[in-house]
């Protein structure tokens, strides 16, 4: 552990940690717009510079590693200054409109700029009108609110490894856009979201955006790996899914089932949610002693070699375990195979 001084206040830190890191973990604010914890440090946006004794310029805190006895000030005027300068480049490129904003409070530019004391433009606007991109149908990428942080492009790269969005173009055109600019939906996007939940503004924006009052743990559903997730609730149903940092088997991160797929399978009309029995050419709701007893009565009736097995990659490994000695043991066959291999 390394110790060094962060505005007046000792703080320790682990080698090899960042200014950044330190000081997060010892809850002192330094505002940022393209650092996140899953990706490598940046310094793109320019908002974490800081002061640190016996350097004469202001490095950004996300790239300058601790080091023993290090003082570094995170507040200074000219510090202040500086950032004020980047905010105010920002939102003279930026809509105004933040209290219909659908990332209105939970939008990183409006912290900052509010952090900094900046209620209005100081710079005259160069504003102009570009186009969505709404062809994905779970999410909308607006370039008219996107501030080039660069995080989703560098989640698509470092996180998902898919590069499917990478800055294109130079100077005022510059934007994030898809190999040969065409439509997320014409591009090799495994609509992830993982690019969204990263997002600091509203350039990438879930289209059911509505925002749930209350949150419950579960485990996705939809294959073996058990990646959990928080379910946001509204009015006793599911309108938002995230991944859950605190499980080891996805670290917070969904694929496009986990993240777009719960709630409309959840609530859909025509979802199963009890045994069908066909009677008279018809099927028929049952419970499930009545659906149990007809299976053990129909596959008593055929021999070993007659019967076989197919596993669900919705299963864990060792609820495939228990079905092939169920198949072996118990049925007595082994013909058993995966519907991954169909």
């Amino acid at each position: 552990m390394l110790k060094l001084i962060i505005n007046g206040r000792q703080v320790t830190a682990k080698n090899g940690m960042t200014v950044l890191q330190a000081a997060q973990e010892a809850g002192i604010y330094i505002p940022t717009l393209c650092a996140d914890p899953d990706l490598e440090p940046h310094g793109g946006c320019r908002l974490c510079i800081v002061e640190v004794e016996g350097m004469r310029d202001m490095p950004t805190a996300c790239t300058t590693t601790v080091s023993d006895g290090m003082v570094v000030n995170t507040e200074t005027e000219a510090v202040n200054k500086a950032r004020r300068t980047v905010i105010d480049l920002l939102i003279s490129d930026h809509p105004m409109d933040c209290l219909t904003c659908v990332k209105n409070q939970r939008c990183e530019l409006q912290e900052v700029a509010a952090y900094l004391g900046i209620t209005e433009r100081h710079l005259p606007m160069t504003i102009t009108e570009r186009p969505v991109d709404d062809s994905n149908p779970f999410f909308t990428l607006d370039h008219n609110y996107c501030i080039l942080c660069q995080r989703c492009t560098r989640t698509c790269d470092e996180v998902t490894v898919v590069n499917a969005v990478e800055i294109i173009n130079r100077g005022y055109d510059s934007k994030v856009s898809t190999f040969g600019d065409k439509p997320l939906m014409e591009s090799i996007c495994k609509s992830c979201g993982e690019c969204v939940v990263r997002c600091p503004v509203a350039a990438l924006v879930p289209k059911n955006n509505i925002i749930p009052t209350s949150e419950v743990e579960t485990t996705c559903p939809y294959c073996g790996v058990g990646c959990m997730m928080h379910l946001g609730i509204r009015d006793d149903k599911i309108i938002s899914v995230k991944g859950s940092r605190n499980s080891q088997a996805n670290n917070g991160r969904l694929c496009v089932k986990g993240r777009y797929g719960i709630a409309d399978f959840v609530h859909h009309p025509q979802r199963l949610t009890e045994p069908l029995i066909r009677k008279n050419n018809v099927l028929q709701e049952a419970n499930w002693d009545e659906a149990l007893d007809i299976v053990t009565e129909k596959l008593s009736g055929y021999s070993c070699d007659q019967i076989a097995v197919i596993a669900s990659a919705k299963c864990t490994n060792e609820e495939n375990y228990i079905v092939q000695k169920f198949a072996r043991t118990v049925l007595g066959t082994n013909n058993i195979d995966h519907c991954a291999r169909l």
